[in-house]
């Protein structure tokens, strides 16, 4: 069934805009907006007779408002707290008293929360005291969404509102996901451990590896934490590298002079003993099953350590294994083109690639041939497991069937080297 969500900020403008497009479409008899209309509205609606307000209450519906008056309600009322306007939250809330505790963006399944929890996201303290006032309770929400926003001080002021408590045994798990480093160093101020009271570990590992962001710094930091309060990582090659810690690496160098030449299984790069997860929601752009550290460095924008590899004399071509079914066998510069790293570069419009040049100057076959197949997270919109045969760096990414991950400044630097 047709089903909308609104976004974390909604315009009230555009919404506007879509009801009249949809109006339009229920007019022509777009099969889409007639199913919308069929779905979406409580009674039976000529189409050619559909009025404006048919199309609206049909959108607010889809979006999970029970009106278009209630839509337009979220929307003043987000813009209200994004802007710290407080009186005139504190206005929209006195008229609708129920908004106090509902879903600000009215998604049920949205962690932004009520307008309370939704302006500890931002950091808004007048407007958490304002709210707290009027009778909002969401103090446990709101504490974990600035925990995982790294708004300390509004952190703070939450848990002092909730009377100074522990934190609850998940709370780490927030600023994981997040990489949150000051807010991870924040809760281990206010009392929680790695550790459950029967000794076993609750530090989130698996989720600081598998989280969709690359913030190395911020990942290596948080990790450090988690050592320090009495967690004991896997003494390999890949944790050292998530860990940043080339000192490590130059040990297991040491005791293992091949380490350059080594290729590491899915479960040495993600224990399942830290909660880590299969291949696909251990989120990563290009396969990390079977690649060497050179390639991890790639997917989790571990520029230093690269360099130092490269140094070292690791081979800038060095292989990811083969798996049986053919599959495997790319170079790093694979990598470069599609990652995790670039679904943030791309948003964000950037128009370089460091890790791409980086390989190419030092001699990186930009035709190099492999086979891959790829099944991105769900979360990404689809789940489907896809194929591509013989590709080369530049033909992986031309066929790549999500183009968010893949780094268009990347693949005119491998043009550029006569790549094909």
């Amino acid at each position: 069934m047709p089903h909308r969500s609104l976004p974390v900020r909604p315009n009230l403008d555009q919404l506007k805009h879509q009801a009249k497009d949809l109006l339009r479409a229920i007019r022509r008899r777009d099969p889409a907006a007639i199913a919308d209309l069929a779905t979406y509205h409580p009674d039976s609606v000529d189409p050619a007779n559909a009025k404006l307000a048919d199309a609206q209450l049909v959108l607010a519906r889809s979006y999970e408002a029970p009106s278009w008056p209630r839509l337009v309600l979220a929307c003043k009322l987000t813009d209200a707290i994004w802007r710290d306007d407080v009186e005139a939250v504190r206005t929209l809330i006195m008229q609708n008293p129920r908004l106090l505790h509902e879903h600000t963006i009215i998604r049920r399944n949205s962690n932004w929360g009520p307008p309370m929890t939704y302006a500890a996201n931002l950091g808004h303290d007048r407007m958490i005291k304002m709210l707290h006032a009027l009778g909002a309770t969401d103090l446990e929400t709101a504490i974990d969404r600035a925990t995982l926003q790294s708004k300390i001080e509004t952190a703070r002021m939450l848990h002092t509102m909730l009377g100074s408590p522990r934190p609850p045994a998940d709370a780490l798990g927030g600023p994981a996901y997040t990489l949150s480093a000051s807010g991870t160093a924040l809760l281990f101020e206010l009392g929680a451990t790695v550790f459950d009271l029967d000794g076993k570990s609750i530090a989130p590992v698996g989720v600081v590896l598998e989280t969709d962001s690359r913030k190395p710094e911020a990942k290596h930091a948080i990790l450090e934490m988690y050592v320090q309060h009495g967690l004991t990582l896997p003494d390999t090659p890949p944790m050292a590298l998530h860990r940043g810690r080339i000192d490590l690496l130059e040990e297991h160098l040491r005791r293992d002079p091949q380490l350059l030449r080594r290729t590491f299984r899915h479960e040495e790069i993600y224990p399942p003993e830290l909660g880590c997860h299969d291949e696909v929601l251990a989120t990563h752009g290009t396969p990390l099953a079977g690649a060497t550290l050179l390639h991890m460095c790639v997917d989790y924008d571990e520029m230093e350590i690269a360099r130092w590899l490269l140094d070292r004399g690791m081979d800038v071509d060095a292989r990811a294994a083969v798996d049986a079914d053919g599959f495997g066998g790319h170079t790093a510069l694979f990598a470069t083109v599609v990652s995790q790293p670039n679904y943030w570069t791309n948003r964000r419009g950037s128009q370089v690639a460091p890790f791409t040049r980086l390989l190419l100057d030092h001699g990186a076959d930009p035709n190099a041939r492999a086979s891959l197949r790829k099944q991105l997270h769900p979360g990404y919109g689809e789940d489907t497991l896809h194929e591509y045969r013989d590709v080369t760096p530049l033909s992986w990414g031309e066929r790549f069937h999500n183009k968010l991950f893949v780094s268009d400044p990347a693949m005119r630097l491998i043009a550029e080297r006569l790549g094909r």
